[in-house]
C-alpha cells in the first residue's frame, strides 16, 4: 500500500473494515457471547465433531444434532436417541471446515445466531464461537454458563 496515495489506502482500509463488520452483522453495542480456544486436533476432526450427531452426544451432554447442512435447512437437537426436539434452528452458513453458522432456539425461546469459526494453528485449530442476536444483555452470562462446559467437554473429547 506504500505505492498508493494516503487517501486511497485509507479508503480501501475503511471499506475493508466496513465489509468485515457487515459480514459479521454485529455492532459493538449488540450483546454477544464469544468463546475462543485452541484445540489439539485437525480442522476436519473438529468439523465432524460439530456436525455429526453421533459425536455431539459424546461431549454435549447426550445432545444429538441433525441436519443435512444445506443453507436454509433445519437444524434440530434431540436428547440422546429419542425423538423429542429440544432446540432448533436453520443453517445460515456451511463452509467446511472453516465456518458453520445457524440460528439456535431452545423450544419456547427466541432464536439467536451461533457461528463457529475454525482456523488452523500450529499444534491445533483455533475455535471461535460467537452467539449473538441475543434478546437481552443479561443473556450473555446465561449462554456463557451453557456453552463453557460444552466446549470444555468438546476439547477434552478431541484431545483425549
Amino acid at each position: 500500500m506504500n505505492d498508493l496515495p494516503r487517501g486511497t489506502a485509507a479508503k480501501r482500509l475503511t471499506a475493508l473494515a466496513a465489509r468485515q463488520l457487515e459480514e459479521e452483522n454485529v455492532t459493538t453495542a449488540e450483546p454477544r457471547f464469544v468463546y475462543e480456544t485452541t484445540i489439539a486436533t485437525t480442522p476436519d476432526r473438529l468439523w465432524e465433531a460439530l456436525t455429526d450427531g453421533s459425536l455431539t452426544r459424546s461431549y454435549w451432554f447426550d445432545r444429538r444434532i441433525e441436519s443435512d447442512w444445506a443453507v436454509g435447512s433445519p437444524v434440530r437437537f434431540f436428547d440422546g436417541a429419542g425423538d423429542t426436539v429440544t432446540d432448533s434452528g436453520e443453517v445460515l452458513e456451511y463452509d467446511p471446515p472453516r465456518r458453520l453458522a445457524y440460528t439456535f432456539a431452545p423450544v419456547g425461546y427466541p432464536a439467536t445466531r451461533v457461528r463457529f469459526d475454525l482456523e488452523p494453528q500450529p499444534g491445533g485449530v483455533r475455535l471461535r464461537l460467537v452467539q449473538d442476536r441475543l434478546a437481552d444483555p443479561a443473556d450473555v452470562e446465561a449462554w456463557r454458563k451453557g456453552w463453557t462446559p460444552i466446549l470444555t467437554n468438546l476439547q477434552r473429547f478431541l484431545e483425549g
